[in-house]
């Protein structure tokens, strides 16, 4: 493996393909959760919150990876992702013990934490045609959410929840090697006087469009964790009309994951042309109306609503590392991530014990989408605040 130093780059291809990874590895669980309740004698509603530590320090060591990424190299650091994901996605399906499994789920979740801070910090390093690629990228992430319902469902055809984390966690270590042979030295230029003059300079009424974002992030991240957790075990339930079985239910899933994830390459290539204060409007009143509409309906009804659902849930997310590209220079791009995310999946992970608790005082499945539907209220207030900016504002203009 070659030495990793500051300066090496890679095409946008790995960083996608390792964006896919990256939700499919934390994914593994939501999928697996049922049967390895039963290995372990545990209730299913109990035993998903052993799942809670990984998603907390999924958020949490955010910022950590950002720093250390700023300090040492951004290229080291996703070459340490692929390795320590795997690793510890090998240490899980090894556990004996649901202790040993609960420690192996935070190590994924702390491997996890590196790809959005760092790995979308080294695709926005190239502002052109930030929108679309971030769109792309976004495509490839949710492929991996789409990814892991049907596979850990195949697996768990063949197989037992301990292959679910030993098999992915093998294909981990071994893409880190192509990853890392990947790697390029930068070609970047001399920095023109424009640029260094704009250097570290941050757009005006950055504060507020940082402050919307936060409202954003809060209950997008919820929203996020919630769907991409929950809808596999609610086809389970609510599909019973067209398959009882879980791989079927799982392909379903993915479908639906599938389906969506196209949305945000609408959805950059919108923000590219209009402005995402609109666009973000859209996105909030589409969950709103469609993740309620998905508590009343069953079987096929169902899977329809829940693919328009989450392809306003999944458009958001390009839209606000966007706005950080517009607002934020580059020498600040990882911390504010870093912080975007430690915000967007810390607030995701409190939704295991919040679901755990409520599925456990009798509040149904159904119930449960009824509920998180409301708090797409709150990105529609984000939208209402978010600053309308000028063309020759932009920080990517500049940069």
């Amino acid at each position: 493996m070659k030495t990793i130093d500051k300066n090496l780059v890679v095409n946008d291809i790995y960083l996608n393909f390792s964006h896919a990874l990256d939700h499919f590895m934390m994914l593994i669980f939501a999928k697996a959760a049922y049967d390895a309740s039963k290995y372990f004698n545990v209730s299913y509603d109990s035993f998903i919150i052993f799942g809670t530590l990984g998603f907390i320090l999924f958020g949490v060591m955010a910022p950590i990876s950002a720093y250390l990424a700023d300090k040492y190299s951004r290229s080291l650091l996703m070459v340490i992702f692929h390795f320590g994901i795997g690793t510890a996605a090998i240490f899980a399906g090894l556990s004996s013990t649901v202790y040993q499994l609960t420690i192996s789920l935070g190590l994924i979740g702390v491997f996890a934490s590196i790809y959005h801070p760092v790995g979308i910090s080294m695709l926005i390093r190239n502002n052109k045609n930030i929108g679309f690629r971030l769109g792309i990228n976004g495509v490839f992430g949710n492929m991996g959410i789409a990814a892991a319902p049907v596979i850990t469902g195949a697996l768990l055809t063949f197989g037992n929840w301990k292959l679910c984390f030993l098999f992915p966690g093998i294909i981990c270590i071994l893409y880190g090697l192509l990853f890392s042979k990947a790697l390029t030295q930068s070609k970047d230029v001399i920095l023109s006087k424009n640029f260094d003059k704009n250097f570290g300079k941050f757009a005006p009424n950055w504060p507020l469009a940082l402050a919307a974002l936060s409202i954003t992030t809060i209950s997008g991240g919820f929203i996020f964790g919630s769907m991409t957790f929950f809808i596999p075990r609610y086809f389970e339930i609510a599909m019973t009309g067209i398959s009882t079985k879980v791989f079927v239910t799982g392909i379903l899933a993915s479908l639906v994951y599938a389906i969506a994830s196209f949305s945000q390459i609408g959805v950059g290539w919108l923000i590219d042309r209009f402005s995402p204060k609109n666009v973000l409007f859209c996105m909030g009143l589409g969950q709103l109306f469609f993740i309620w509409l998905t508590s009343m309906l069953t079987n096929y009804n169902l899977f329809i609503s829940m693919i328009i659902a989450m392809c306003f849930v999944f458009g958001q997310i390009p839209i606000t590392d966007t706005i950080i590209t517009r607002y934020i220079p580059d020498l600040w791009r990882a911390k504010i991530l870093s912080l975007k995310f430690l915000l967007n999946l810390s607030v995701g992970a409190l939704v295991l014990p919040i679901g755990s608790t409520l599925l456990k005082y009798g509040v149904s499945m159904s119930e449960l989408f009824f509920f998180i539907s409301f708090i797409a209220f709150f990105i529609v207030i984000s939208a209402a605040i978010l600053p309308r900016q000028a063309e020759d504002e932009r920080i990517d203009h500049n940069q």
